[in-house]
């Protein structure tokens, strides 16, 4: 609605609502936020999909590289031959024992550890965190103890974007290491400062 106001001149202005507060741009942010969710809800069902046939094919390949290596030796000892059969397949069903929430915990932890290069003792703390990923302890230990990373790379990759902005090695080395910023090891702390470029 608007609403009349009587100027200091005499006349009478109307004064319109803002366009935020009108109806037709309140029914529109609905819409609008009605198909993001759909549009986000049907990729999480393409994503999950996605990824289990990436987890079947990961467990088919790496059963037919198991059988491959079970035939090898099969050929060279029968005794060599029964026993690496057996750790095959005990190695083969663990892989596919591995609970849903230790994978995720995993690709989660290869995201911020080799995009966001982070530290150990921080990775653990975004996967467990209230304000983070979750994840219960036992699968984010999983996920610390399985990701592939270079923890020295990530530290001194955290150390040059601290350098940016122009802070002291010893500043540096004290915000790597410290339990309110990123959590490295002393000896990672050192290999960062080391290989700084001058």
């Amino acid at each position: 609605m608007s609403k009349k106001i009587v100027g200091e001149d005499g006349k009478v202005y109307i004064q319109k609502k803002p366009f935020y507060k009108r109806i037709w741009f309140i029914i529109l942010i609905i819409i609008l936020i009605c198909i993001a969710l759909s549009k986000t809800s049907s990729n999480d069902s393409s994503n999950s999909a996605n990824s289990s046939n990436k987890d079947s094919k990961v467990t088919s390949s790496s059963s037919s590289e198991d059988s491959l290596t079970s035939s090898e030796e099969k050929s060279t000892t029968t005794d060599t031959s029964s026993s690496s059969e057996a750790q095959s397949s005990e190695s083969s069903s663990n892989s596919t024992n591995i609970p849903r929430e230790y994978k995720s915990a995993l690709n989660s932890a290869d995201t911020y550890a080799n995009t966001m290069h982070m530290s150990k003792a921080g990775l653990y703390d975004q996967l467990t965190a209230d304000a983070g990923e979750k994840f219960s302890p036992e699968a984010a230990q999983y996920a610390i103890d399985n990701v592939k990373t270079d923890w020295n790379k990530n530290a001194l990759e955290s150390a040059k974007s601290y350098q940016e902005m122009d802070m002291s090695p010893e500043s540096i080395r004290d915000q790597l290491t410290s339990d309110a910023g990123e959590k490295f090891t002393q000896e990672q702390a050192d290999y960062a400062i080391a290989n700084l470029p001058k």
